[in-house]
């Protein structure tokens, strides 16, 4: 097994390769997937945000009003730190403990992570981050012409995330979505071959691993 991160930008279509990738066989992991089932009712985090934060952040149901959270910590650097020690923990001890349940399958496992850090690589144990790249004017014409978007609207929620540059900063392998979908789907076959080398490398390295005396 061999574990990524695939990460990119709002608009950059990350969740587009991480479906391709899961179509030629490897394992997807959304993150955010997982952070909305940690906070459901019932969850210790639930528990724990309602505390913090009020009730005022529960829809009728009793859920977690993410909108309603949203507009509490946005620009409120202590609501965002005590949100981010609240949450984060319990996402990455499921995002690992999703990622163990095919050790030893000699899969390719990818972490799509929207807002990925370097500190990943060590919590998760990546082997390499894939970022999805695009051109930012690219982005917010799809953004606003296929996803219906205000552009105003889209251009804040671009300039509220991490930079491009930053992401790139991050990156080992690089998908280039600037282009037409036939151009994606190259580049998403030359990441595939990438990927399944680092798989291929991570499992003869497991098996020159000498077993221990016993």
């Amino acid at each position: 097994m061999v574990t990524v991160g695939l990460t990119g930008g709002i608009g950059s279509g990350k969740s587009e390769v991480g479906r391709a990738l899961g179509a030629r066989g490897a394992v997807v992991i959304d993150a955010d997937a997982v952070a909305r089932r940690v906070v459901e009712p019932g969850t210790a985090v639930h528990a724990a945000l309602v505390e913090r934060f009020g009730i005022g952040i529960l829809d009728p149901e009793g859920a977690i009003d993410r909108r309603a959270l949203a507009a509490i910590v946005f620009g409120d650097a202590g609501a965002l730190e005590a949100l981010n020690g609240i949450t984060h923990p319990a996402i990455g001890a499921e995002l690992f403990r999703l990622k163990e349940e095919h050790a030893g399958s000699g899969r390719v496992v990818v972490i799509e992570i929207p807002l990925l850090t370097a500190a990943h690589r060590v919590t998760l144990g990546l082997a390499a981050v894939v970022v999805v790249d695009v051109d930012p004017a690219v982005a917010l014409s799809r953004l606003v012409d296929q996803r219906g978007m205000d552009p105003d609207d889209a251009a804040a929620r671009m300039a509220a995330q991490m930079d491009r540059s930053a992401h790139l900063a991050l990156a080992d392998l690089v998908v280039d979505n600037s282009g037409d979908r036939s151009h994606l789907e190259a580049e998403i076959d030359r990441l595939w071959a990438e990927l399944s080398v680092l798989e291929s490398v991570a499992r003869r390295g497991a098996r020159s691993v000498p077993a221990p005396p016993g």
